[in-house]
Order: C-alpha cells, then structure tokens, then sequence
C-alpha cells in the first residue's frame, strides 16, 4: 500500500498541467473556433481572423486545416510553414484589408491552434 502511495505521490509532484485542447463548434459554414478555449493572449488574434478571414472563407476551412494538418482545398499539408505560407499570400491579396501586424497576430495564433491540435 505504501508503494501504490508512493507512485501516486511522485505522479501528482512530477506531472505537468496539461492544457484543454482548443474545441470546435458548429458544423459547416458555421463551424468554428470555440472562443471560450482561446487563451486570452490570443483573443485579439482570433477576432482578426473572426473578422478579416471569413470575407473570402468560412471559419470551417481554418478549423479543418488546424485539426486535420491538410488544406481542404489544396489538400497540401497544413503545417507552420502553410501558416506562413497563407500568410504572405493574404498580404498580397487586396480584398483582405490585413497589415502586416494583423497577418502576423493571425499567423502566430494558427500556429498555436496547430501546436494544441497536434497534443
């Protein structure tokens, strides 16, 4: 008994928190980030995609390429480097109204959105 205290004890000093996974919601068009799981660091982040994004796209296709690690349309891996990637192509396109602050903001929380999807 004392060792099963022990393994316990050692689990519950040694452990790393772990962090809620970034949720879906919605299906389809509606599909997107719930905003509830967001960091707060990156809320501003989120309201720039949730604004300038969704004017050539809906949120789905983000949610998509972010849980899947694949493009739905281009089905090319969806990865830091296509966070990028899109990215630049969004600061080239003129309908997109982003700066490069913006893109930056956006791309910085794709790639956490990554990083957690991956976990």
């Amino acid at each position: 008994m004392k060792t099963c205290t022990s393994i316990i004890l050692a689990v519950m000093l040694f452990s790393v928190p772990g962090y809620a996974s970034v949720r879906a919601i919605g299906r389809g068009d509606s599909m997107s980030f719930d905003p509830s799981s967001i960091p707060s660091t990156y809320r501003t982040s989120y309201d720039i995609m949730k604004v300038k994004c969704v004017k050539c796209h809906t949120l789905e296709r983000t949610v998509v390429a972010i849980t899947t690690g694949i493009a739905p349309i281009t089905g090319q891996p969806f990865d830091r480097s296509a966070t990028r990637a899109y990215g630049i192509k969004m600061l080239r396109k003129p309908d997109s109204n982003m700066n490069k602050q913006e893109v930056k903001a956006v791309v910085d929380l794709m790639n956490y959105l990554l990083d957690e999807a991956s976990r």
